[in-house]
């Protein structure tokens, strides 16, 4: 376009013109360009296009965190089956046997098979705790959590995994007290669970299949608490130090942050345990023994340091079980398209 041909305020107002259309161009250019950019947020988030932002965890797959769940328990529980059965029989005996005796006395009395005794009943009753643990811990987190876009603190991650602990452990205490009895029994005492749970109710009444059930809640609150909460925390605190590329943490870093967690909920509890394993143990009449009457039975023969008693193969047991626990429910999760939020 030659404009030498136009009076000048022509010439003029056709070059404005042509300015102010390249202007529009170079903008809508600009702006497409912008679209597709992520930009750190200052809460630590990514600004991004819609098409790119990823979307939360569909409310809709609270199944998959039941499925992880008791997959993780019933795997742990397995593998550990044999420290379990020790850890039961160390902390009900009146004798000051050590748990390397113990062992040996398993084996000498029903052979190696024997040290799976009771496992059954442990893989019915660990499947199901596990399993609405895990999924009523999430379902507490996202309630208490609400709209707010602020990550939940230690202590609102303790409350949810109380509640879970409280909430799971009542659902499938009678199992517990089945477990128990099968894994002190002699051989040929019962042929089966559903013949122990018979002969337990004939001779003892429905309540004691309730046995030792307020110590073990008031323990289970605080445990549960104390190992979900920490285990939580920990891995978080992974996932945002300098040292962390990984988006999700790697197996090592699973065992060091649900070993940490799970000893020190244990150590906090671990009386409040012994005292439901004894309860749990007597065969007389629920009515006829309290809480308060077991306490002080321990002090009297064996001191304080008795509410201790088999806390060494409890470790031996529990950690290996929890950390393998967490590690089969973190991959489990992943493979189902569902996390811990």
């Amino acid at each position: 376009m030659d404009l030498h041909c136009y009076p000048i305020e022509d010439s003029n107002k056709i070059f404005q013109s042509v300015v102010n259309a390249i202007d529009i161009q170079n903008r809508f250019q600009f702006r497409r360009f912008v679209s597709t950019l992520k930009f750190p947020d200052i809460r630590g988030g990514i600004n991004a296009s819609d098409e790119s932002t990823p979307s939360a965890e569909p409310t809709g797959k609270w199944w998959r965190h039941l499925v992880a769940g008791g997959t993780a328990g019933v795997i742990s529980r397995t593998v550990t089956a044999p420290l379990d059965r020790v850890k039961v029989f160390v902390q009900v005996q009146t004798c000051n046997q050590k748990m390397l005796e113990c062992f040996n006395g398993m084996i000498k009395e029903g052979g190696f098979r024997s040290l799976w005794r009771g496992n059954g009943m442990n893989v019915l009753k660990i499947g199901p705790e596990s399993a609405i643990k895990f999924a009523t811990y999430e379902q507490f987190k996202r309630f208490i959590k609400g709209d707010s876009k602020e990550n939940l603190t230690v202590y609102e991650r303790f409350i949810a995994g109380a509640l879970a602990g409280a909430i799971s452990q009542s659902s499938i205490y009678p199992f517990e007290v089945l477990k128990t009895r099968l894994a002190l029994r002699k051989t040929g005492q019962y042929s089966s669970m559903v013949d122990a749970a018979i002969k337990i109710y004939k001779r003892e009444g429905f309540h004691s299949f309730y046995r030792g059930y307020l110590p073990n809640i008031l323990g289970i609150i605080p445990y549960a608490g104390i190992e979900l909460a920490m285990y939580e925390t920990l891995k978080k605190k992974y996932l945002m130090s300098a040292h962390s590329s990984k988006e999700e943490p790697n197996v090592y870093i699973l065992l060091a942050c649900s070993g940490a967690s799970c000893t020190l909920g244990l150590l906090c509890t671990y009386p409040l345990a012994l005292i439901k394993t004894k309860l749990q143990a007597k065969t007389t009449k629920p009515s006829a023994v309290s809480m308060t009457e077991v306490i002080k039975e321990v002090i009297r023969t064996a001191g304080v340091r008795g509410l201790y008693r088999g806390l060494t193969p409890n470790l031996i047991k529990v950690i290996p079980s929890v950390c393998i626990g967490f590690v089969v429910y973190e991959y489990s999760s992943r493979l189902l398209g569902v996390r811990m939020t």
